[in-house]
């Protein structure tokens, strides 16, 4: 008999699709996947050594629960230079991916009825991880016209007595979207007016185009970075996905909590991962920008071939390496006789053909 948390739970709506995709390859067709959220790069050779070395010293051990020290030093610091925050290392709790950071956030925040605001279109383990931690989440319906963004009136009307924070992810997975300070501020404002937590997941800051600015949240005054807890990781920035390391930047009761929380179900994140992460960070910056190069030639590609097949569209992301693709004017309509009733058909015709 599984607990009624689990039967809660939704699988993800692209597992069939993706297990159709392996299948297919494994039968030696070829087939070109678009559905991985990573780089497609090796991590940097630097990075690769570091952790090479903190083997052959045999940095093999547990280490303190929350991250080693130097790492959260060097992460306390990079806030500071790259986006105007003033954390300590106190406030910076390191754990196994941003996916882990962002379960830590909602363990530590969340009671159970509590609401949390999620934008839609949106990363399919937001909802899950809230429910999973007793939340309730609320989708707010965006679309092209605002940049799949919300906007404030949407904010008022959503909120109620019971949410307790809202996802922003900027920029967006999947949207490739940026929030403007503009926009920024409004949602600044509506967070401290209702004394709401600002989830701010940031892991994809590094990868923007077109001179667009990224800006944390919690940089615009003291009252919002009370509010706001700052979630990244070193997977998309340095193609280091399977290494596992993020982390999280918040008040201190909350990091506090948090790095109880983490110390029971899993201890230290890995020990010779926090070295390489700790490189990453505090290295050779290069590669960041050559991956950043050929995702923004990957993106004008993209976009130009999306906007020549008739009745596809695309908004040109601002960030990220993902292109949300409206295929709404498709709907209704047949492909060698089969009707086209939603995006699980598109995406099934367009795998099988």
């Amino acid at each position: 008999m599984l607990s009624s948390k689990a039967l809660n739970i939704s699988p993800s709506p692209t597992l069939a699709i993706s297990a159709k995709a392996k299948q297919m390859k494994s039968e030696g067709i070829d087939v070109i996947g678009f559905g991985a959220g990573e780089p497609d790069f090796d991590t940097p050779e630097h990075i690769k050594k570091a952790a090479v070395k903190a083997i052959e010293e045999g940095f093999t051990k547990y280490t303190p629960a929350a991250g080693i020290p130097e790492l959260k030093e060097a992460i306390s610091n990079k806030f500071r230079e790259d986006n105007g925050l003033d954390y300590s290392p106190n406030q910076i709790v390191i754990s196994n991916g941003a996916k882990h950071s962002l379960d830590n956030v909602f363990a530590s925040i969340l009671n159970p009825g509590d609401e949390v605001i999620v934008p839609a279109p949106y990363w399919v383990s937001y909802p899950e991880m809230v429910k999973l931690n007793d939340g309730v989440p609320v989708f707010i319906e965006t679309d092209s016209s605002t940049s799949f963004k919300v906007t404030g009136e949407q904010l008022e009307k959503t909120c109620t007595p019971k949410t307790k924070a809202i996802i922003l992810n900027s920029p967006s997975n999947p949207t490739g979207q940026v929030y403007t300070l503009a926009e920024l501020q409004m949602l600044a404002e509506f967070a401290v007016k209702h004394n709401i937590f600002v989830i701010s997941d940031e892991v994809y800051e590094k990868i923007i185009y077109d001179n667009t600015e990224h800006i944390s949240i919690a940089s615009l005054s003291p009252e919002i970075k009370e509010l706001s807890i700052v979630v990244n990781a070193v997977s998309k920035t340095y193609s280091m996905t399977g290494w596992r390391i993020g982390y999280a930047a918040a008040p201190q009761d909350i990091a506090t909590a948090m790095g109880d929380i983490q110390s029971h179900l899993t201890s230290n994140p890995n020990s010779i991962a926090q070295k390489a992460s700790l490189e990453a960070i505090t290295g050779p910056q290069d590669c960041v920008q050559e991956m950043k190069e050929a995702f923004l030639e990957r993106r004008d590609f993209m976009v130009r071939r999306i906007k020549e097949i008739p009745f596809l569209d695309c908004l040109t992301p601002q960030g990220s390496f993902y292109l949300f693709v409206e295929v709404n004017d498709t709907f209704g309509k047949s492909y060698q006789g089969q009707k086209i009733n939603d995006v699980d058909d598109f995406a099934r015709y367009l795998l099988e053909d």
